[in-house]
Order: C-alpha cells, then structure tokens, then sequence
C-alpha cells in the first residue's frame, strides 16, 4: 500500500494545505472541495484547492513524519522549495524511512 504526504495550494488565500492520505490525492482533494470534513476546518475556507505536490511514500509512519516536519517548518519559501530542488524530498524520505 502507498501512502502519501500531500500539499494542496489555494491561490484565492495564497495559502498551503498539508495532509497526510493512504488513498489517492485525487480523492482526498476531493474530499476537501465537498467539505466532506466539515464546516470548520482549515480548507473549508475556499473552494479553489489544487494538489501542489504529492510526496509518496512506503509506509504511514514515514508520510505522517514528512508531513509533520513540513508543517513544522511554517514556512511557504519552504514548500516551494520541495518543487524547486527535488533533493530536498528525497533527503525528507531518507532521513525518515527508518521509522516504526
């Protein structure tokens, strides 16, 4: 099974969204576009959600501690960075492919 860290971007905020999903991304975008989890929470606020990036990884521990460690990280130069240097990805899986 995969799993995935995902970042989804809106343009109308100008902000980022990072999760964590073991389904598509596809369908977890989806889910945020229906406010399938509700009326409070954080991408209810707009309905222009794109996936921005998808990190795959092999297991959940390791896409939950890419995801925490980007959203540790609060920082949108830090996120467009991911893009920019593909390295940096790589580094997150190696540093994190260890966990259980």
């Amino acid at each position: 099974m995969t799993h995935f860290c995902y970042i989804l971007h809106s343009k109308k905020l100008n902000k980022f969204y990072t999760g964590y999903t073991s389904s598509s991304t596809d369908d977890r975008l989806n889910r945020h576009l229906s406010d399938y989890y509700g009326a409070f929470k954080f991408s209810h606020n707009t309905n222009d959600w794109v996936i921005f990036l998808e990190i795959s990884c092999e297991k959940k521990c390791q896409a939950l501690l890419i995801e925490s460690h980007i959203k540790k990280m609060k920082s949108k130069v830090y996120i467009q960075n991911l893009i920019k240097y593909p390295e940096i990805i790589q580094k997150l899986k190696e540093k994190y492919s260890s966990c259980d």
